[in-house]
């Protein structure tokens, strides 16, 4: 019943609200068939022989690319994936003139598949590639159809992914621009993410608005902070509303 509550009660509260921000991580994407990567370690270290979060950083790019191409291509890379109920109900509201900004987490472009226009993508996204000498842009089905490291049709420079990589920084621009967006923002609703990665969970501190919401699995460190918190799958949540 509490569940049942919490979502009516967050129906009211959007119902009063005109600058929506919605925050999201992996748990997004994880009812669409994109695994949660910090929650399938075990799954990673059969088959490699580096953690994950090693062979996605950018001195492992730089030093062993094609092994960072072997992992990228075989557990990054989700093609038939599909928008879930969550990142549908957004573009439905940013339509309705209601949320004014997505910001996300995930690389996977599902929130501008659904339709979102305001997609600020604080770790970059799989469907923009540069070639690393001359910069030509190439699309993710170029990456998925080349063997081995993705080379550049024009200069034969190596094709590196706009997506931010360990050790590298988040987009000034971005960055800029999600801070805009939630410190204007009368609701901020938190989904899918524990909050654990730095820079990007630090950015909910400039919300100074009136309802600040949390749509997660498990526990956030924001929970004690928030006006709504509601611990169920984000998509059959959104489908409720």
């Amino acid at each position: 019943m509490k569940g049942d509550f919490m979502i009516s009660t967050l129906k009211q509260a959007i119902d009063e609200c005109n600058y929506i921000v919605f925050f999201g991580g992996a748990g997004v994407s994880t009812e669409s068939g994109i695994p949660d990567f910090r929650s399938v370690d075990g799954l990673y270290s059969q088959k490699y022989k580096y953690p994950p979060e090693t062979i996605v950083s950018h001195s492992f790019y730089m030093r062993r690319t094609e092994e960072f191409y072997e992992f990228y291509k075989d557990k990054m890379l989700f093609l038939d994936a599909k928008p879930n109920a969550a990142h549908m109900k957004l573009a439905e509201l940013e339509e309705q003139g209601k949320l004014k900004a997505v910001v996300t987490q995930n690389i996977d472009g599902l929130h501008q598949k659904a339709g979102s226009k305001e997609v600020l993508e604080l770790h970059g996204s799989v469907h923009r590639n540069y070639c690393m000498d001359c910069h030509t842009f190439f699309d993710l089905e170029y990456i998925v159809n080349s063997e081995g490291v993705p080379r550049c049709n024009k200069c034969g420079g190596t094709i590196k992914p706009d997506v931010v990589l360990y050790e590298e920084g988040l987009d000034h621009d971005i960055l800029t621009r999600t801070v805009n967006h939630i410190s204007k923002a009368d609701m901020l609703i938190i989904g899918g993410t524990s909050l654990a990665v730095y820079p990007a969970a630090g950015l909910i501190d400039y919300f100074r608005g009136k309802y600040l919401v949390v749509v997660n699995m498990a526990p956030t460190p924001r929970d004690s902070h928030a006006d709504i918190v509601i611990q169920q799958k984000i998509g059959e949540v959104f489908s409720q509303l």
